[in-house]
């Protein structure tokens, strides 16, 4: 059983860094809006989760099934129905439910890799949820100002702690010039459900561990994330508040853990240039993204057609 489950982890594990490595080109084109790069984040974790996709004709996978894939067909589609597949990278196996290895030889190794990869991921996800409890417990002495905002002289950065009830912890020693856009900035990540998705790209990394693309996409993603929850605060504000905004980030930088969303915690100085040089987008700039984005998604979460 376990070789079978990794077995659809390694195609899901392949699928994923395809649509990752898509990503991370369009990082590269600098006038695309920071939210938007941030969003696309969600077609590789679809990839990295969804064994399960439509077929199209448009599908990225429509033009490599040609040469490296395989498509299954799991729903035989009726007319003016979606036909429902999965995409097969390895084509290991002669059959697939359930699955029926060409070799013997083939099957040993999947169930050997499979153990390995079952007890690995089992322990990064428990050391991870460790982690976790263990920076909420360090603040658990904060003392409480006001709403959800704590103050405590165990941090180093302004951050945000916990998922379902997330906190403001502020530092001791803020600066009193500097906490309008701190506060901005983390209330940012609390509306933004922050906190949960860095938790879920995290089990992502710990399920997909084997694969060494996947924890560039995690550090990508962190800053990605720190890059779209500036332009969310820098939307309100005036050319003077994002100086402003700028020195109070440059006041508070420093690393935190994967499981909180701090004030400074993410690449300064390239936050500070997007900052500086941020612009809002036109009407007609976020509508011609949108159709991007769309077209983006159509191609890479969609399956080939049965071959």
């Amino acid at each position: 059983m376990v070789g079978e489950v990794f077995y659809w982890v390694l195609n899901l594990s392949i699928l994923g860094s395809v649509a990752g490595l898509i990503v991370l080109l369009f990082r590269q084109i600098r006038k695309l809006p920071r939210f938007g790069i941030y969003l696309l984040w969600a077609l590789p974790l679809i990839r990295f989760w969804m064994p399960l996709g439509i077929a199209s004709p448009y599908s990225l996978l429509s033009f490599i099934s040609r040469y490296t894939t395989k498509t299954i067909i799991v729903w035989e589609a009726v007319p003016g129905s979606p036909e429902i597949s999965m995409t097969n990278s390895i084509q290991a196996a002669q059959s697939y439910f359930p699955i029926i290895y060409k070799t013997d030889r083939i099957k040993d190794i999947f169930y050997s890799a499979g153990t390995v990869w079952a007890i690995v991921a089992v322990v990064a996800v428990l050391c991870s949820m460790l982690l976790y409890f263990f920076t909420k417990s360090a603040f658990r002495d904060a003392v409480h100002i006001r709403d959800s905002i704590y103050r405590s002289d165990k941090g180093l950065s302004p951050a945000v702690y916990g998922i379902i009830k997330p906190k403001i912890v502020l530092p001791a020693n803020i600066a009193g010039a500097d906490l309008d856009y701190i506060l901005r900035h983390e209330c940012a990540h609390i509306r933004r459900h922050d906190n949960l998705w860095r938790v879920i790209a995290v089990i992502t990394a710990c399920v997909h561990w084997f694969n060494p693309l996947i924890w560039i996409f995690l550090k990508c993603f962190f800053t990605d994330m720190e890059l779209a929850c500036d332009a969310d605060v820098l939307k309100k504000l005036t050319e003077n508040g994002k100086k402003e905004y700028a020195l109070a980030l440059l006041s508070c930088s420093s690393d935190r853990t994967h499981y909180s969303s701090a004030f400074g915690g993410t690449k300064t100085r390239l936050r500070i240039e997007n900052i500086l040089s941020y612009k809002k987008l036109a009407f007609v700039s976020a509508l011609c993204f949108a159709i991007l984005f769309f077209m983006v998604a159509v191609t890479v979460i969609t399956n080939a057609a049965g071959t």
